[in-house]
């Protein structure tokens, strides 16, 4: 098990300090740089790849130790489905910023209200082989929250310990082919869920940035 610097890294005040302190300020310019730092940095994209902006919710429930609310995708979407995720998806123009679009969305898809939420930081961009470059929003959600979930996009929701997530030892490597190459991704499976590609990816990211 990893030692951390403080009794209690996973009670909610003490994780929040952390993470102003750690997380890309909201103000800082969420916008594509080729020499910019990215979660994943082992990703070439092909000759030709065009990023399309994206952004996800990565909602820390503020309980006595904090949890972290994911989606399993319905199995009706033609992308993805059944796949474990955060809340989230493209920006669109009227989106003011990547917060924003990252609220909107976890709205739509699980009715989760934007007043419940407070939006604490921002992570360094993930680049998906789908073509969008993934900006992850952290943000504390009050814990009287009450979802609606979307059907048309969301079958359920789950709450995985903070803890858990940000244990290295959980991190596990696969290796999967997409389209004629090779690619090493992270899984981190929890009870009957099975979190990997994109989202564990993005949960690695979280641990780099606020636990190394």
């Amino acid at each position: 098990m990893t030692q951390f610097d403080d009794d209690d890294p996973f009670r909610p005040d003490h994780f929040f300090e952390r993470a102003r302190q750690r997380l890309l300020p909201l103000e800082h310019p969420l916008v594509a740089d080729p020499n910019e730092i990215v979660i994943n940095p082992e990703f070439v994209p092909p000759k030709g790849f065009v990023w399309r902006e994206a952004a996800v919710l990565i909602p820390i429930v503020e309980r006595s130790t904090a949890t972290v609310l994911m989606t399993r995708r319905t199995m009706q979407l033609r992308k993805h489905p059944g796949q474990i995720a955060f809340p989230g998806g493209k920006i669109d123009p009227t989106d003011a910023d990547a917060t924003a679009a990252a609220l909107r969305e976890a709205q739509e898809e699980i009715g989760l209200d934007p007043a419940l939420v407070e939006p604490i930081g921002g992570l360094d961009p993930y680049i998906a082989g789908t073509g969008y470059r993934i900006t992850a929003i952290v943000a504390r959600v009050a814990p009287d929250h009450h979802l609606v979930l979307n059907p048309a996009e969301v079958d359920a929701t789950f709450e995985v310990p903070l803890s858990f997530l940000m244990t290295p030892e959980n991190h596990q490597t696969i290796s999967r082919e997409f389209d004629g190459v090779r690619h090493s991704l992270y899984q981190m499976p929890y009870d009957e869920h099975h979190i990997w590609g994109v989202t564990a990816g993005i949960i690695r990211g979280l641990y780099e940035r606020l636990f190394q």
